[in-house]
C-alpha cells in the first residue's frame, strides 16, 4: 500500500509529464533538434515515367524520350541547373572524389527553382543526325535535344566485348551558390548507355 508521500511523488511526476506534453509545441519553436540528412535527388525515368523501357539500341532519324527529375531535401529554397551531356566510353565521367563535373560539351540545360520538399520532372527528347559508320568506328554529327540541334562530332570505337558502338547520355545536377553568384557541380549525376545501331 502506498503512503501519502509516494502519492505526492507520483502526482508530481504525472503533472510534470503533462506540462511537458502541453508545452512541446512551444518548445519546438525555441529548441531546434538536429534535422535529418540534407540532400538533393536526381533521377531518370523511361518514356512511361517508370524505371523501365529506357532507350538502348538507338538509330539516327528517330526520337527518344526519357524524363528527368529533381527533388529538394536541402532544407530551403534552391536553384538547380540540370545539365545534359553525351560521352563515348573513353571520355571522363564526373568525379565524385574531387567533386568535379565531366568536361564534356553541354547539350541542353534546364533551370529549376524548388522549395524544400518540392520536386520537378521534365521531358528530355533526343535523337541523332549525321551518323556515319566507318571501319570499327561510329561518328555522331549532331544530337537533337528538345528540338535543338547541337553539333558534337562524337566518335565511338567498336566494342568487341559488348558488340556495339556505345555512347552514354549523362545528366549532371548543378546548384546555385548565392555567395559566389554562380552554379557549381552538386556531385550528383545519372546516365544511360546507348548503342548506336544504324540509320533509318
Amino acid at each position: 500500500m502506498l503512503r501519502l508521500e509516494d502519492w505526492k511523488i507520483i502526482f508530481a511526476a504525472v503533472g510534470l509529464i503533462g506540462v511537458l506534453v502541453l508545452a512541446s509545441p512551444v518548445l519546438s519553436l525555441v529548441v531546434r533538434l538536429p534535422g535529418g540528412e540534407r540532400f538533393s535527388e536526381l533521377y531518370m525515368l523511361g518514356p512511361g515515367r517508370m524505371a523501365e523501357d529506357y532507350p538502348f539500341n538507338v538509330q539516327a532519324g528517330r526520337d527518344y524520350l526519357v524524363y528527368l527529375g529533381v527533388v529538394n531535401h536541402l532544407g530551403g529554397a534552391e536553384y538547380y541547373s540540370v545539365v545534359v551531356k553525351l560521352r563515348n566510353a573513353s571520355e571522363p565521367l564526373p568525379n565524385g572524389t574531387s567533386v568535379t563535373p565531366s568536361p564534356l560539351l553541354v547539350l541542353y540545360r534546364y533551370s529549376v527553382f524548388l522549395v524544400e520538399g518540392q520536386s520537378w520532372e521534365g521531358a528530355l527528347s533526343f535523337g541523332f543526325d549525321g551518323v556515319v559508320f566507318g571501319e570499327n568506328v561510329s561518328l555522331v554529327g549532331k544530337v537533337l535535344v528538345n528540338d535543338a540541334a547541337v553539333p558534337v562530332d562524337k566518335v565511338a570505337a567498336w566494342d568487341s566485348v559488348n558488340s556495339g558502338y556505345y555512347y552514354q547520355l549523362v545528366v549532371e545536377l548543378w546548384l546555385y551558390n548565392a555567395t559566389e553568384r554562380s552554379f557549381g557541380y552538386h556531385n550528383r549525376f545519372v546516365s544511360r548507355w546507348l548503342n548506336m545501331t544504324g540509320s533509318l
